[in-house]
């Protein structure tokens, strides 16, 4: 059997902001191919290790591998050709207000500095048909765009240099459930079409049953429960309980089991 590579590697991670413990002693792998959700209560610190496997934190103790590389003791070159390997959708989308959809999605290619304007106006529209907007709405600005849209323009920029690794950070958020299910399988297919890793953090029940093969639960600053979905829910934490246990998660965990039959 082939070698299923490591793509992140965190080791004994703390984080805290001044005498504000946020995480403490977490250790987790990514490994290749592979989409690990992460969960917890607001103030859990999901956030937090999300930006610290971004390199955007530095850990107060603690390592953090990404492709085999400590991002936190980089070099300028090796972290920019890491970051160029990965991909990122923020909650809001984060477009640029003042670009319009071209513009956002020319952006991290531009910022390469070895594409000519016609290679660059090529890929633009080559990743707005992978997330299938029309061409037209090309130059439309971001005020002018539907939530569902933001959405989609914003996968197309965090694709734009193809990366093996792709961040999302609450990718439903704000959608309406037909543009939340409508979104949920485009990210099926380019998943499965790019052979991505993803990381991911939602409150969204429906989207981490969709998407996760591994759910890493953050409570008490620390991962109580690593594993598939029916590991993680078998767990007596009074989180997990909670969580797992609601009538909206109950008929999310009843629609996943229908569709397995």
């Amino acid at each position: 059997m082939p070698k299923i590579e490591t793509i992140i590697k965190i080791e004994g991670l703390h984080a805290n902001f001044g005498t504000h413990v946020v995480l403490k002693n977490i250790d987790l792998n990514v490994v290749q191919g592979e989409v690990l959700t992460l969960v917890g209560s607001s103030g859990s610190g999901k956030t937090v290790l999300l930006r610290h496997m971004l390199g955007l934190e530095t850990p107060t103790q603690g390592t953090i591998n990404v492709f085999n590389q400590p991002i936190h003791n980089s070099d300028h070159i090796k972290l920019q050709n890491m970051r160029n390997r990965s991909g990122v959708l923020f909650q809001n989308g984060a477009l640029f207000s003042a670009l319009s959809v071209y513009d956002n999605i020319a952006l991290p290619l531009r910022e390469l500095h070895t594409l000519n304007e016609d290679i660059i106006n090529d890929l633009v529209m080559l990743k707005l048909k992978m997330v299938e907007i029309e061409i037209e709405h090309a130059n439309k600005m971001p005020s002018e765009l539907s939530g569902g849209m933001v959405k989609r323009i914003a996968l197309a920029r965090a694709m734009a240099l193809d990366p093996e690794l792709l961040f999302l950070d609450e990718p439903t958020a704000g959608l309406d459930p037909v543009l939340s299910d409508s979104f949920v399988k485009l990210i099926q297919t380019l998943r499965t079409e790019l052979a991505l890793t993803i990381v991911m953090t939602t409150h969204d029940l429906d989207t981490l049953v969709a998407l996760s093969d591994r759910i890493a639960v953050l409570a008490d600053q620390q991962i109580v429960a690593i594993g598939n979905l029916t590991e993680v829910t078998s767990s007596n934490h009074p989180f997990i309980k909670h969580y797992f246990g609601g009538d909206r998660s109950l008929r999310a965990l009843a629609n996943i089991e229908k569709r397995s039959l």
